[in-house]
């Protein structure tokens, strides 16, 4: 095959969840302009159109699915909804997830709870529907999990204190390793992309304050920008990433470096 037929994605169906905004939106963006068929879920119907009317106008369609990936009755239909519509899919991108800042001493208990549900449970359980119902019987796909850098290591205290959020990404760069040697034989690989700090509705309140520390303490003295994960998402949802799995990749500037 030459180099860009292992990059093309003509053909191949993806689910980008949390695909109205944010990093997913550049993700969604990204496979569309590759030839992937997008159904994109998010909670919020509204937000939901504009990205469906935003990736219009760079000639990429895409089919929206209203679903809180939280409440884990919801994510069953999710993907049967897909399967019906497009019949297969063959790559499968777990964007959604929260946040939430306080001390761990005085961190609450619900917040924990929706944070779990959400940012674990949530991927656990549409990564193992999607995988039984879909790529292994096809014996092909490609799950790419969103983590952070705070699935790799402590934040500093002085920028977040989040210590559910740093859990629960820990917790999915171990089930992208699990997940990743179960699922090999299958022909499914399954990767953490895991990103450093990127200007978002996420993260807007954090740089506001700590902006120019984090741009400091980071070797390319710049933050996440709207293009930066395209190429690796392409990369791990193609047919170019065949013998990677199991990788947990920081898109951070080097920050971790340091």
């Amino acid at each position: 095959m030459s180099v860009k037929q292992l990059f093309d994605l003509n053909g191949r169906v993806a689910i980008v969840t949390g695909g109205s905004r944010g990093l997913g939106l550049q993700i969604a963006e990204a496979l569309g302009e590759m030839g992937a068929r997008l159904a994109i879920s998010a909670r919020k119907k509204d937000e939901l159109e504009q990205a469906v009317a935003h990736l219009k106008t760079l000639g990429i369609e895409a089919v929206p699915y209203v679903c809180d990936l939280g409440k884990r009755e919801q994510v069953a239909p999710l993907v049967d909804a897909v399967l019906e519509k497009f019949g297969k899919v063959d790559i499968l991108v777990n964007n959604a997830g929260a946040t939430w800042g306080a001390p761990a001493e005085d961190h609450p208990l619900e917040a924990w709870d929706k944070l779990v549900n959400l940012n674990m449970t949530g991927t656990f359980l549409i990564s193992q529907r999607v995988a039984k119902k879909s790529m292994i019987p096809a014996r092909w796909g490609r799950i790419v999990n969103v983590a952070s850098v705070a699935g790799l290591m402590a934040s500093d205290p002085a920028v977040v204190r989040t210590v559910a959020y740093n859990a629960t990404k820990h917790g999915v760069v171990g089930m992208t390793k699990q997940f990743a040697a179960e699922w090999g034989e299958h022909g499914i690989t399954v990767n953490a992309i895991c990103p450093g700090f990127f200007p978002s509705k996420m993260t807007r309140a954090t740089l506001d304050t700590t902006g120019e520390m984090v741009r400091k303490v980071t070797p390319t003295r710049r933050l996440g920008g709207p293009e930066d994960l395209k190429g690796l998402a392409v990369l791990l949802s193609s047919e170019a990433a065949r013998h990677i799995t199991g990788q947990a990749i920081a898109v951070d500037g080097g920050a971790l470096l340091i």
